[in-house]
């Protein structure tokens, strides 16, 4: 983020914006524009006066300037709001007041560093939404980094996932979390169950791995070499109370229920699994007939082929 804004050069490569070289181009001189985890808005200054500090640096006429304030600040849901002072909005007034203030110099490209990390859970969740909107209103490309792995998924058309300086995968959301391309990925991208043990040749054109239980899952992906990751996501995996249910999947196994962790839509239900050789978590939506499960009750879970990937270990 520092190379695009232009606080660094990079030591190799090059950054193109609109197709541009930015190498040797200063910070001042680049289409970008940036909004800091922390806001960075000026105290002393009205709303209006934040939002049209860059204007006035750029020798925009005031008119103008004040003209470009209101027309924005109607755009990103603050009509009304210029003669207020910053410190009595709320977070997401102030959020807003920040991004306003970027867009108002109609920056080809808006840099936006972990910029919900300090708001509760609640408004995180609004501004997600409204961030969203604001980005189609404007067409503007947002560079936007975050810890926040269902933050990058809810907020992105396009995302990039990297390790240790190097870009593992980029594609949809869709494509990160159904279609891991990697090890890393599958493992870092949400919430999933994950086993290793041998790899096994190619069954029926799936991959397959023998756990060390002795059990053997099937799933879709490659196993060269001797050892093999899997990897089921929770929702994937279906869970009946019936002895015989599940009978049509090609991985079951039987359990019991060890823990159910309630979060209101969902539920989390850890199963022991002794095929499997280690407890497996499984998704239980409320509304479903399996609503009720309790601690301690016998259950057989199941999943498909497609539903799991399978990495060389």
């Amino acid at each position: 983020m520092r190379m695009i804004a232009g606080f660094e050069e990079p030591s190799r490569g090059n950054i193109r914006i609109d197709g541009r070289s930015m190498l040797g181009v200063p910070a001042n001189r680049r289409p970008v524009n940036m909004v800091f985890q922390s806001l960075a808005l000026f105290p002393m200054m009205s709303v209006a006066e934040n939002v049209a500090y860059g204007l006035r640096c750029r020798g925009v006429p005031k008119t103008e300037a004040a003209a470009r304030t209101v027309l924005m600040l109607e755009r990103v849901g603050l009509p009304g709001f210029e003669d207020r002072a910053v410190a009595t909005l709320s977070g997401g007034q102030r959020q807003r007041v920040a991004i306003a203030r970027c867009l108002v110099l109609e920056p080809a490209l808006v840099l936006l560093d972990e910029p919900l990390g300090a708001l509760d859970l609640k408004l995180r969740e609004q501004m997600k939404l409204e961030l969203k909107q604001i980005q189609a209103t404007f067409g503007t490309t947002f560079a936007y980094i975050t810890h926040d792995q269902s933050e990058a998924l809810v907020m992105s058309n396009r995302v990039a996932v990297m390790n240790a300086g190097r870009f593992e995968q980029v594609g949809t959301p869709r494509e990160l979390y159904h279609q891991p391309a990697t090890r890393f990925v599958a493992g870092f991208v949400g919430e999933t169950n994950q086993w290793t043990g041998e790899a096994l040749p190619p069954a029926f054109g799936s991959a397959a791995m023998r756990l060390p239980s002795g059990s053997v899952v099937e799933g879709a992906g490659s196993t060269e070499g001797a050892r093999a990751a899997y990897f089921v996501r929770p929702e994937a995996i279906a869970i009946a109370g019936e002895p015989n249910a599940l009978a049509d999947l090609p991985n079951r196994f039987s359990g019991r229920v060890s823990a159910v962790l309630f979060d209101g839509a969902n539920s989390s239900v850890m199963i022991d699994a002794p095929d499997l050789g280690a407890p497996v978590r499984a998704a239980l939506p409320q509304a479903g007939p399996m609503a009720g499960l309790g601690v301690g009750a016998a259950v057989v879970v199941g999943w498909t082929t497609e539903a799991a990937r399978v990495f060389p270990a």
